[in-house]
């Protein structure tokens, strides 16, 4: 498996494109439509998460009403957020102003 830093970010990805562009969270809101097991399958086929992390993110959007699912540059934060939105979750992008 290729190394990632705590952000989500490939090694490829440049210092100056993080300085020059910011990160973004991809944010999970809770809806009262899809069911629990609907939103692990997403976030597996999505983001490739094994079942107990899938399982987390998706209890974490059950009793707190979001999730941060994935952090890092923009563009691909967008892709995901617009992904999610394809299969009927409600996911929005936020700047993580902890960078």
């Amino acid at each position: 498996m290729a190394h990632e830093d705590p952000h989500g970010l490939p090694e490829s990805e440049s210092a100056t494109a993080l300085a020059t562009e910011g990160v973004w969270r991809v944010v999970v809101l809770n809806d009262p439509v899809n069911l629990m097991s609907y939103v692990v399958m997403v976030f597996k086929k999505v983001f490739g998460f094994d079942e107990p992390k899938a399982r987390r993110h998706m209890l974490e959007v059950h009793e707190q009403g979001r999730s941060v699912v994935w952090v890092g540059l923009r563009e691909k934060a967008e892709a995901y957020v617009f992904t999610l939105q394809q299969w009927h979750l409600t996911a929005v992008l936020e700047p993580d102003e902890a960078h």
